[in-house]
Protein backbone atom coordinates (compact mmCIF):
# COMPACT_ATOMS: atom_id res chain seq x y z
CA UNK A 1 0.00 0.00 0.00
CA UNK A 2 2.89 2.32 -0.82
CA UNK A 3 3.09 4.91 -3.56
CA UNK A 4 6.43 6.57 -4.19
CA UNK A 5 7.11 9.44 -6.57
CA UNK A 6 10.22 11.51 -7.09
CA UNK A 7 10.12 14.61 -9.25
CA UNK A 8 11.67 18.02 -9.82
CA UNK A 9 9.31 20.92 -10.43
CA UNK A 10 9.81 24.46 -11.70
CA UNK A 11 8.12 27.54 -10.34
CA UNK A 12 4.36 27.21 -9.98
CA UNK A 13 4.09 24.17 -12.25
CA UNK A 14 1.14 22.12 -10.98
CA UNK A 15 1.62 18.37 -10.93
CA UNK A 16 -1.24 15.93 -10.57
CA UNK A 17 -0.43 12.85 -8.50
CA UNK A 18 -2.98 10.07 -8.49
CA UNK A 19 -2.68 7.77 -5.51
CA UNK A 20 -4.94 5.09 -6.87
CA UNK A 21 -8.54 4.31 -6.17
CA UNK A 22 -8.06 3.71 -2.46
CA UNK A 23 -8.69 6.78 -0.32
CA UNK A 24 -5.84 7.75 1.93
CA UNK A 25 -5.58 9.26 5.35
CA UNK A 26 -2.18 10.93 5.20
CA UNK A 27 0.82 11.77 3.05
CA UNK A 28 4.40 12.04 4.23
CA UNK A 29 6.49 14.59 2.32
CA UNK A 30 10.23 14.86 2.58
CA UNK A 31 12.44 17.17 0.58
CA UNK A 32 14.96 19.93 0.63
CA UNK A 33 14.19 23.61 1.39
CA UNK A 34 10.62 22.96 0.41
CA UNK A 35 8.31 25.95 -0.12
CA UNK A 36 5.02 24.54 -1.15
CA UNK A 37 1.27 24.69 -1.18
CA UNK A 38 -0.84 21.55 -1.23
CA UNK A 39 -4.47 21.29 -2.19
CA UNK A 40 -7.03 18.48 -2.32
CA UNK A 41 -9.03 18.53 -5.54
CA UNK A 42 -12.30 16.69 -5.99
CA UNK A 43 -15.22 17.33 -8.33
CA UNK A 44 -13.77 20.62 -9.48
CA UNK A 45 -13.41 21.97 -5.93
CA UNK A 46 -10.18 22.55 -4.09
CA UNK A 47 -9.49 22.55 -0.37
CA UNK A 48 -6.19 23.84 0.99
CA UNK A 49 -4.58 21.52 3.50
CA UNK A 50 -1.25 22.94 4.52
CA UNK A 51 1.43 25.42 3.59
CA UNK A 52 4.97 24.65 4.72
CA UNK A 53 8.25 26.49 4.30
CA UNK A 54 11.76 25.08 4.25
CA UNK A 55 11.01 21.83 6.04
CA UNK A 56 12.71 18.49 5.71
CA UNK A 57 9.63 16.47 6.57
CA UNK A 58 5.97 17.13 7.17
CA UNK A 59 2.78 15.13 7.40
CA UNK A 60 -0.30 16.28 5.54
CA UNK A 61 -3.25 14.90 7.44
CA UNK A 62 -6.74 14.94 5.99
CA UNK A 63 -9.50 16.05 8.28
CA UNK A 64 -10.61 13.25 10.59
CA UNK A 65 -14.15 14.64 10.58
CA UNK A 66 -14.63 13.55 6.97
CA UNK A 67 -15.95 10.11 6.20
CA UNK A 68 -13.83 7.51 4.50
CA UNK A 69 -15.90 7.73 1.33
CA UNK A 70 -15.33 11.46 0.98
CA UNK A 71 -11.55 11.28 1.25
CA UNK A 72 -9.98 12.13 -2.12
CA UNK A 73 -7.55 9.95 -3.97
CA UNK A 74 -6.05 12.78 -6.04
CA UNK A 75 -3.76 15.50 -4.73
CA UNK A 76 -2.58 18.62 -6.60
CA UNK A 77 0.89 19.85 -5.75
CA UNK A 78 2.04 23.39 -6.48
CA UNK A 79 5.67 24.44 -5.92
CA UNK A 80 6.86 28.02 -5.97
CA UNK A 81 10.49 27.06 -6.42
CA UNK A 82 12.52 24.19 -7.82
CA UNK A 83 12.29 21.29 -5.42
CA UNK A 84 12.87 17.57 -5.32
CA UNK A 85 10.68 15.50 -3.07
CA UNK A 86 9.35 12.07 -2.27
CA UNK A 87 5.72 11.34 -1.57
CA UNK A 88 4.98 8.19 0.32
CA UNK A 89 1.50 6.99 1.17
CA UNK A 90 1.60 4.10 3.61
CA UNK A 91 -1.30 4.73 5.97
CA UNK A 92 -4.42 2.63 5.95
CA UNK A 93 -7.78 3.83 7.14
CA UNK A 94 -7.87 2.94 10.82
CA UNK A 95 -10.75 2.11 13.11
CA UNK A 96 -9.64 4.87 15.49
CA UNK A 97 -9.99 7.51 12.76
CA UNK A 98 -13.37 6.12 11.84
CA UNK A 99 -14.41 6.29 15.48
CA UNK A 100 -13.38 9.92 15.74
CA UNK A 101 -15.29 10.76 12.55
CA UNK A 102 -18.44 9.38 14.13
CA UNK A 103 -17.76 11.22 17.41
CA UNK A 104 -17.45 7.92 19.23
CA UNK A 105 -15.55 7.81 22.56
CA UNK A 106 -11.78 7.44 22.31
CA UNK A 107 -10.59 3.89 22.96
CA UNK A 108 -8.84 3.43 26.32
CA UNK A 109 -6.04 1.13 25.19
CA UNK A 110 -4.50 0.97 28.68
CA UNK A 111 -7.57 -0.90 29.90
CA UNK A 112 -7.31 -3.54 27.18
CA UNK A 113 -5.23 -6.75 27.40
CA UNK A 114 -1.92 -6.52 25.54
CA UNK A 115 -2.96 -9.47 23.40
CA UNK A 116 -6.22 -7.82 22.27
CA UNK A 117 -6.63 -7.19 18.52
CA UNK A 118 -6.98 -3.45 19.14
CA UNK A 119 -3.61 -3.19 20.90
CA UNK A 120 -1.88 -5.50 18.45
CA UNK A 121 -3.19 -3.50 15.48
CA UNK A 122 -1.98 -0.30 17.10
CA UNK A 123 1.50 -1.79 17.57
CA UNK A 124 1.60 -3.01 13.98
CA UNK A 125 0.49 0.40 12.75
CA UNK A 126 3.38 2.14 14.51
CA UNK A 127 5.89 -0.59 13.67
CA UNK A 128 5.30 0.14 9.97
CA UNK A 129 6.47 3.72 10.45
CA UNK A 130 10.07 4.77 9.96
CA UNK A 131 12.16 5.81 12.95
CA UNK A 132 13.86 9.21 13.00
CA UNK A 133 17.53 9.07 13.92
CA UNK A 134 19.35 11.83 15.79
CA UNK A 135 22.98 12.81 16.19
CA UNK A 136 24.96 14.20 19.10
CA UNK A 137 25.01 17.61 17.41
CA UNK A 138 21.26 17.55 16.85
CA UNK A 139 20.59 16.74 20.51
CA UNK A 140 22.86 19.58 21.64
CA UNK A 141 21.43 22.13 19.20
CA UNK A 142 17.86 21.22 20.12
CA UNK A 143 18.66 21.55 23.83
CA UNK A 144 20.18 24.98 23.19
CA UNK A 145 17.06 26.14 21.38
CA UNK A 146 18.68 26.43 17.95
CA UNK A 147 15.69 24.77 16.28
CA UNK A 148 12.94 26.83 17.90
CA UNK A 149 12.26 28.48 14.55
CA UNK A 150 10.94 25.11 13.38
CA UNK A 151 8.49 25.03 16.27
CA UNK A 152 7.21 28.43 15.18
CA UNK A 153 6.85 27.46 11.52
CA UNK A 154 5.14 24.16 12.24
CA UNK A 155 2.72 25.65 14.77
CA UNK A 156 1.49 28.80 13.09
CA UNK A 157 -1.93 29.45 14.49
CA UNK A 158 -1.04 27.60 17.69
CA UNK A 159 0.55 30.57 19.42
CA UNK A 160 4.24 29.77 18.83
CA UNK A 161 4.85 31.75 15.64
CA UNK A 162 6.31 34.83 17.30
CA UNK A 163 8.47 33.04 19.86
CA UNK A 164 11.80 31.98 18.40
CA UNK A 165 14.35 33.39 20.85
CA UNK A 166 17.06 31.10 22.16
CA UNK A 167 17.88 30.81 25.88
CA UNK A 168 20.62 33.12 27.10
CA UNK A 169 22.22 30.28 29.07
CA UNK A 170 22.95 27.44 26.63
CA UNK A 171 22.83 24.94 29.52
CA UNK A 172 19.27 25.93 30.42
CA UNK A 173 16.28 24.75 28.42
CA UNK A 174 13.36 27.15 28.13
CA UNK A 175 9.75 25.92 28.39
CA UNK A 176 9.45 26.17 24.60
CA UNK A 177 12.52 23.96 24.15
CA UNK A 178 10.97 21.40 26.47
CA UNK A 179 7.69 21.50 24.54
CA UNK A 180 9.56 21.03 21.27
CA UNK A 181 11.54 18.04 22.59
CA UNK A 182 8.45 16.53 24.24
CA UNK A 183 6.50 16.84 20.97
CA UNK A 184 9.23 14.96 19.12
CA UNK A 185 9.37 12.22 21.75
CA UNK A 186 5.57 11.87 21.79
CA UNK A 187 5.76 11.13 18.07
CA UNK A 188 9.01 9.12 18.00
CA UNK A 189 8.99 6.90 21.09
CA UNK A 190 5.83 4.90 20.21
CA UNK A 191 7.41 4.07 16.85
CA UNK A 192 10.68 2.87 18.42
CA UNK A 193 8.88 0.88 21.11
CA UNK A 194 6.57 -0.72 18.52
CA UNK A 195 9.58 -1.86 16.46
CA UNK A 196 11.07 -3.58 19.51
CA UNK A 197 7.76 -5.14 20.59
CA UNK A 198 7.39 -6.50 17.07
CA UNK A 199 10.94 -7.88 17.22
CA UNK A 200 10.40 -9.43 20.67
CA UNK A 201 7.41 -11.30 19.28
CA UNK A 202 9.41 -12.93 16.49
CA UNK A 203 12.81 -13.92 17.89
CA UNK A 204 13.16 -17.70 17.79
CA UNK A 205 13.09 -19.55 21.13
CA UNK A 206 14.11 -16.52 23.19
CA UNK A 207 10.56 -15.19 22.88
CA UNK A 208 9.36 -18.17 24.94
CA UNK A 209 11.53 -17.30 27.94
CA UNK A 210 9.59 -15.85 30.87
CA UNK A 211 11.91 -12.87 31.38
CA UNK A 212 11.73 -11.88 27.71
CA UNK A 213 7.94 -12.03 27.81
CA UNK A 214 8.04 -9.70 30.83
CA UNK A 215 10.20 -7.24 28.88
CA UNK A 216 7.70 -7.35 26.01
CA UNK A 217 4.85 -6.58 28.42
CA UNK A 218 6.90 -3.74 29.89
CA UNK A 219 7.51 -2.22 26.47
CA UNK A 220 3.83 -2.60 25.54
CA UNK A 221 2.72 -0.84 28.72
CA UNK A 222 5.12 2.04 28.07
CA UNK A 223 3.97 2.23 24.45
CA UNK A 224 0.32 2.58 25.50
CA UNK A 225 1.10 5.07 28.28
CA UNK A 226 2.84 7.42 25.84
CA UNK A 227 -0.05 7.18 23.39
CA UNK A 228 -2.47 8.09 26.18
CA UNK A 229 -1.05 11.65 26.05
CA UNK A 230 -2.45 14.00 23.41
CA UNK A 231 -0.16 14.15 20.41
CA UNK A 232 0.18 17.93 20.53
CA UNK A 233 -0.31 20.58 23.22
CA UNK A 234 -3.84 22.03 22.92
CA UNK A 235 -2.76 25.70 22.98
CA UNK A 236 0.29 27.71 23.85
CA UNK A 237 -1.23 28.48 27.25
CA UNK A 238 -1.76 24.76 27.89
CA UNK A 239 1.57 23.62 26.49
CA UNK A 240 3.49 23.67 29.78
CA UNK A 241 0.83 21.60 31.56
CA UNK A 242 0.87 19.15 28.64
CA UNK A 243 4.67 18.93 28.76
CA UNK A 244 4.68 18.40 32.54
CA UNK A 245 2.14 15.57 32.24
CA UNK A 246 4.23 13.94 29.53
CA UNK A 247 7.44 14.33 31.58
CA UNK A 248 5.92 12.49 34.54
CA UNK A 249 5.03 9.55 32.31
CA UNK A 250 8.55 9.42 30.85
CA UNK A 251 10.13 9.63 34.31
CA UNK A 252 8.22 6.52 35.33
CA UNK A 253 9.10 4.75 32.09
CA UNK A 254 12.80 5.63 32.42
CA UNK A 255 12.91 4.26 35.95
CA UNK A 256 10.86 1.17 35.09
CA UNK A 257 13.07 0.30 32.12
CA UNK A 258 16.31 0.48 34.12
CA UNK A 259 15.97 -3.25 34.85
CA UNK A 260 15.59 -4.27 31.19
CA UNK A 261 19.31 -4.92 30.68
CA UNK A 262 19.34 -7.49 33.47
CA UNK A 263 15.91 -8.89 32.51
CA UNK A 264 17.08 -9.63 28.98
CA UNK A 265 20.28 -11.16 30.35
CA UNK A 266 18.08 -13.27 32.60
CA UNK A 267 16.16 -14.42 29.52
CA UNK A 268 19.44 -15.48 27.90
CA UNK A 269 20.40 -17.26 31.14
CA UNK A 270 17.06 -19.09 31.14
CA UNK A 271 17.62 -20.21 27.56
CA UNK A 272 21.19 -21.25 28.36
CA UNK A 273 19.93 -23.28 31.33
CA UNK A 274 17.26 -24.92 29.17
CA UNK A 275 19.88 -25.95 26.65
CA UNK A 276 22.10 -27.40 29.36
CA UNK A 277 19.20 -29.52 30.57
CA UNK A 278 18.52 -30.77 27.08
CA UNK A 279 18.76 -29.16 23.68
CA UNK A 280 16.89 -27.30 21.00
CA UNK A 281 17.05 -29.75 18.15
CA UNK A 282 16.87 -28.77 14.53
CA UNK A 283 18.34 -25.28 14.87
CA UNK A 284 20.64 -24.16 12.08
CA UNK A 285 23.11 -21.27 12.05
CA UNK A 286 20.54 -18.65 11.19
CA UNK A 287 18.39 -19.63 14.14
CA UNK A 288 15.46 -21.05 12.09
CA UNK A 289 14.12 -24.45 13.01
CA UNK A 290 13.72 -27.27 10.51
CA UNK A 291 10.27 -27.43 9.05
CA UNK A 292 9.50 -23.87 10.23
CA UNK A 293 7.66 -25.05 13.32
CA UNK A 294 5.18 -22.71 14.97
CA UNK A 295 5.91 -21.25 18.36
CA UNK A 296 3.55 -23.65 20.09
CA UNK A 297 5.38 -26.62 18.51
CA UNK A 298 8.84 -25.57 19.68
CA UNK A 299 9.91 -27.77 22.54
CA UNK A 300 13.02 -28.26 24.56
CA UNK A 301 14.20 -31.75 23.56
CA UNK A 302 17.01 -33.85 24.89
CA UNK A 303 19.78 -34.64 22.43
CA UNK A 304 23.51 -34.45 21.82
CA UNK A 305 23.32 -32.83 18.40
CA UNK A 306 22.17 -29.36 19.45
CA UNK A 307 24.13 -26.44 18.08
CA UNK A 308 26.35 -24.50 20.44
CA UNK A 309 24.24 -21.80 22.06
CA UNK A 310 26.79 -19.02 21.73
CA UNK A 311 26.78 -19.36 17.93
CA UNK A 312 23.05 -18.89 17.25
CA UNK A 313 23.39 -16.02 14.79
CA UNK A 314 19.79 -14.88 14.72
CA UNK A 315 19.67 -14.57 18.51
CA UNK A 316 22.84 -12.47 18.46
CA UNK A 317 21.48 -10.26 15.70
CA UNK A 318 18.24 -9.76 17.64
CA UNK A 319 20.05 -8.82 20.85
CA UNK A 320 22.30 -6.43 18.93
CA UNK A 321 19.22 -4.69 17.50
CA UNK A 322 17.47 -4.67 20.84
CA UNK A 323 20.33 -3.20 22.86
CA UNK A 324 21.31 -0.51 20.34
CA UNK A 325 17.65 0.52 20.21
CA UNK A 326 17.46 0.53 24.00
CA UNK A 327 20.48 2.82 24.19
CA UNK A 328 18.77 5.19 21.76
CA UNK A 329 15.50 5.23 23.70
CA UNK A 330 17.28 5.89 26.98
CA UNK A 331 19.43 8.62 25.44
CA UNK A 332 16.36 10.45 24.10
CA UNK A 333 14.41 10.17 27.36
CA UNK A 334 17.48 10.85 29.51
CA UNK A 335 18.36 13.94 27.46
CA UNK A 336 14.83 15.30 27.80
CA UNK A 337 14.59 14.66 31.54
CA UNK A 338 18.04 16.19 32.11
CA UNK A 339 17.00 19.32 30.22
CA UNK A 340 14.23 19.74 32.78
CA UNK A 341 16.75 19.82 35.64
CA UNK A 342 18.69 22.90 36.85
CA UNK A 343 21.49 23.70 34.39
CA UNK A 344 25.01 22.35 34.92
CA UNK A 345 28.04 24.13 33.50
CA UNK A 346 29.24 22.73 30.15
CA UNK A 347 26.29 20.35 29.98
CA UNK A 348 23.33 20.30 27.60
CA UNK A 349 21.16 17.58 29.08
CA UNK A 350 23.31 14.46 29.45
CA UNK A 351 25.88 15.72 26.92
CA UNK A 352 29.01 17.44 28.19
CA UNK A 353 30.47 19.88 25.67
CA UNK A 354 33.90 19.54 27.31
CA UNK A 355 34.16 15.83 28.09
CA UNK A 356 37.66 14.97 29.31
CA UNK A 357 38.71 11.39 28.44
CA UNK A 358 41.52 11.68 30.99
CA UNK A 359 39.17 12.50 33.87
CA UNK A 360 36.74 9.75 32.89
CA UNK A 361 39.54 7.18 32.56
CA UNK A 362 40.79 8.14 36.04
CA UNK A 363 37.33 7.56 37.55
CA UNK A 364 37.02 4.26 35.69
CA UNK A 365 40.42 3.18 37.03
CA UNK A 366 39.32 3.91 40.60
CA UNK A 367 36.09 1.92 40.13
CA UNK A 368 37.81 -1.02 38.43
CA UNK A 369 40.57 -1.10 41.07
CA UNK A 370 37.92 -1.16 43.80
CA UNK A 371 36.19 -4.13 42.17
CA UNK A 372 39.47 -5.97 41.57
CA UNK A 373 40.73 -5.39 45.12
CA UNK A 374 37.44 -6.58 46.55
CA UNK A 375 37.75 -9.81 44.57
CA UNK A 376 41.50 -10.54 44.71
CA UNK A 377 42.88 -8.31 47.45
CA UNK A 378 45.02 -6.26 45.03
CA UNK A 379 44.87 -4.54 41.63
CA UNK A 380 47.45 -3.77 38.92
CA UNK A 381 48.72 -0.23 38.41
CA UNK A 382 47.35 1.73 35.44
CA UNK A 383 49.48 4.30 33.59
CA UNK A 384 47.80 6.98 31.44
CA UNK A 385 49.70 8.75 28.66
CA UNK A 386 48.86 10.87 25.59
CA UNK A 387 46.59 13.91 25.28
CA UNK A 388 45.56 14.43 28.88
CA UNK A 389 44.25 17.98 28.33
CA UNK A 390 41.92 17.22 25.42
CA UNK A 391 38.12 17.70 25.63
CA UNK A 392 35.29 17.10 23.15
CA UNK A 393 31.47 16.84 23.19
CA UNK A 394 30.25 13.44 24.36
CA UNK A 395 28.05 11.61 26.87
CA UNK A 396 30.37 10.98 29.87
CA UNK A 397 28.31 8.08 31.25
CA UNK A 398 28.71 6.17 27.98
CA UNK A 399 32.47 6.61 27.93
CA UNK A 400 32.73 5.66 31.62
CA UNK A 401 30.80 2.44 30.98
CA UNK A 402 33.12 1.50 28.11
CA UNK A 403 36.34 2.29 30.00
CA UNK A 404 35.18 0.55 33.19
CA UNK A 405 34.39 -2.61 31.24
CA UNK A 406 37.78 -2.66 29.47
CA UNK A 407 39.79 -1.85 32.60
CA UNK A 408 38.09 -4.39 34.85
CA UNK A 409 38.61 -7.07 32.17
CA UNK A 410 42.29 -6.14 31.91
CA UNK A 411 42.76 -6.15 35.69
CA UNK A 412 41.05 -9.49 36.10
CA UNK A 413 43.06 -11.06 33.26
CA UNK A 414 46.35 -9.68 34.63
CA UNK A 415 45.75 -10.93 38.18
CA UNK A 416 44.55 -14.38 37.10
CA UNK A 417 47.34 -14.85 34.55
CA UNK A 418 50.20 -13.83 36.85
CA UNK A 419 48.69 -15.11 40.10
CA UNK A 420 47.66 -13.43 43.32
CA UNK A 421 50.46 -11.62 45.20
CA UNK A 422 52.59 -11.47 42.04
CA UNK A 423 54.39 -8.38 40.78
CA UNK A 424 51.83 -7.32 38.19
CA UNK A 425 52.90 -5.58 34.98
CA UNK A 426 51.09 -2.23 34.62
CA UNK A 427 48.09 -1.71 32.39
CA UNK A 428 48.68 1.11 29.92
CA UNK A 429 46.08 3.58 28.65
CA UNK A 430 46.94 5.87 25.73
CA UNK A 431 44.69 8.79 24.73
CA UNK A 432 45.43 9.81 21.14
CA UNK A 433 44.09 12.93 19.44
CA UNK A 434 45.23 15.49 16.92
CA UNK A 435 43.66 18.60 15.43
CA UNK A 436 43.17 16.77 12.13
CA UNK A 437 42.13 13.42 13.60
CA UNK A 438 38.77 12.01 12.62
CA UNK A 439 38.39 10.23 15.97
CA UNK A 440 39.43 10.42 19.57
CA UNK A 441 41.14 7.06 20.18
CA UNK A 442 41.81 5.41 23.51
CA UNK A 443 43.93 2.27 23.75
CA UNK A 444 44.00 -0.08 26.74
CA UNK A 445 46.91 -2.56 26.78
CA UNK A 446 47.50 -5.35 29.27
CA UNK A 447 49.77 -8.33 29.73
CA UNK A 448 47.06 -10.63 30.99
CA UNK A 449 47.78 -13.64 28.81
CA UNK A 450 45.57 -12.72 25.86
CA UNK A 451 42.50 -14.42 24.41
CA UNK A 452 42.56 -17.69 22.43
CA UNK A 453 41.84 -17.04 18.75
CA UNK A 454 38.93 -19.50 18.87
CA UNK A 455 37.25 -17.27 21.46
CA UNK A 456 37.67 -13.94 19.61
CA UNK A 457 34.28 -14.20 17.94
CA UNK A 458 32.58 -15.25 21.14
CA UNK A 459 33.70 -12.22 23.17
CA UNK A 460 31.21 -10.12 21.16
CA UNK A 461 28.36 -12.48 21.96
CA UNK A 462 25.75 -11.32 24.47
CA UNK A 463 25.50 -14.96 25.50
CA UNK A 464 29.15 -15.71 26.25
CA UNK A 465 30.66 -15.30 29.70
CA UNK A 466 33.55 -16.79 31.65
CA UNK A 467 31.78 -16.29 34.96
CA UNK A 468 30.79 -19.24 37.13
CA UNK A 469 27.15 -20.33 36.67
CA UNK A 470 26.52 -19.60 40.36
CA UNK A 471 27.65 -15.98 39.88
CA UNK A 472 25.41 -15.63 36.83
CA UNK A 473 22.45 -17.03 38.71
CA UNK A 474 23.09 -14.67 41.62
CA UNK A 475 23.29 -11.65 39.33
CA UNK A 476 20.09 -12.38 37.42
CA UNK A 477 18.33 -12.96 40.74
CA UNK A 478 19.38 -9.81 42.58
CA UNK A 479 21.03 -7.23 40.31
CA UNK A 480 18.01 -5.26 39.15
CA UNK A 481 17.16 -1.62 38.48
CA UNK A 482 20.70 -0.66 37.47
CA UNK A 483 22.27 -0.45 34.03
CA UNK A 484 25.78 -1.03 35.34
CA UNK A 485 27.33 -0.80 38.76
CA UNK A 486 30.54 -1.35 40.69
CA UNK A 487 28.50 -3.68 42.89
CA UNK A 488 28.66 -6.41 40.23
CA UNK A 489 31.51 -8.96 40.08
CA UNK A 490 34.34 -8.66 37.55
CA UNK A 491 32.82 -11.36 35.35
CA UNK A 492 29.07 -11.42 35.23
CA UNK A 493 26.23 -11.83 32.75
CA UNK A 494 28.31 -11.76 29.57
CA UNK A 495 27.04 -8.55 27.99
CA UNK A 496 29.81 -6.14 29.05
CA UNK A 497 31.90 -6.10 25.87
CA UNK A 498 29.08 -6.20 23.29
CA UNK A 499 27.16 -3.48 25.17
CA UNK A 500 30.35 -1.39 25.31
CA UNK A 501 30.74 -1.73 21.55
CA UNK A 502 27.09 -0.72 21.10
CA UNK A 503 27.69 2.40 23.21
CA UNK A 504 30.73 3.28 21.08
CA UNK A 505 28.88 2.67 17.82
CA UNK A 506 25.79 4.59 18.87
CA UNK A 507 27.37 7.96 18.02
CA UNK A 508 29.48 6.69 15.13
CA UNK A 509 32.49 5.24 16.97
CA UNK A 510 33.63 1.66 17.43
CA UNK A 511 35.43 -0.77 19.71
CA UNK A 512 37.95 -3.33 18.50
CA UNK A 513 40.16 -5.86 20.27
CA UNK A 514 43.43 -7.45 19.17
CA UNK A 515 44.94 -10.17 21.29
CA UNK A 516 48.17 -12.16 21.46
CA UNK A 517 47.55 -15.44 23.25
CA UNK A 518 50.20 -16.05 25.87
CA UNK A 519 51.01 -12.34 26.24
CA UNK A 520 48.18 -9.81 26.40
CA UNK A 521 45.40 -7.82 24.76
CA UNK A 522 45.04 -4.38 23.15
CA UNK A 523 41.62 -2.70 23.09
CA UNK A 524 40.90 0.33 20.89
CA UNK A 525 38.01 2.73 21.53
CA UNK A 526 37.12 5.06 18.63
CA UNK A 527 34.94 8.09 19.35
CA UNK A 528 33.92 10.61 16.68
CA UNK A 529 35.14 14.16 17.33
CA UNK A 530 32.41 16.02 15.44
CA UNK A 531 29.36 14.18 16.77
CA UNK A 532 27.49 14.51 13.47
CA UNK A 533 26.95 10.77 12.91
CA UNK A 534 23.30 9.77 13.17
CA UNK A 535 22.06 6.87 15.27
CA UNK A 536 22.38 3.41 13.67
CA UNK A 537 18.71 2.64 14.23
CA UNK A 538 17.76 -1.03 13.75
CA UNK A 539 14.67 -1.85 11.73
Amino acid sequence: NTFLASTTQKTMTPTLLRLGSRPTQALHLSGYSLKSHVSICRSGASKSLVSCAQVSRCTIQTSTTRTMASLPSTFLWHSDETSKFNITNHHRWSSTSAASSNNEPKIDYLSLPHSSPEVQNLIEHHARKSQTSASLQTLMKTGRGEFLHKLAKHNQGGGFASVTSRPEDESEATPLVLVQVASFLRRELPIRLAHRIHDLSRVSYLQDMKSVQQVKDLYTTSFLEILSVDKHPPTREGSEAWEEQFAKILENIYERHSSVLVQMARGAFELRAAIRKGALLGVDDDGCDEGQKTTNEKELQVGRDAVEFELMESTHAFLDRFYISRIGIRVLIGQYLSLRQPPVENYVGIICSKTSPYEIVKRAIDDAAFMCTRKYGDAPEVIITGRLDMTFPYVPTHLHYIMLELLKNSMRATVEYHGIDADYPPIKVVIADGSDNEDVIIKVSDEGGGIPRSNMKRIWSYLFTTADPEIQEGMVAFNENVDHSIDSPLAGLGYGLPISRSYARYFGGDLSIMSMEGYGTDCFVYLTRLGNTREPLPI
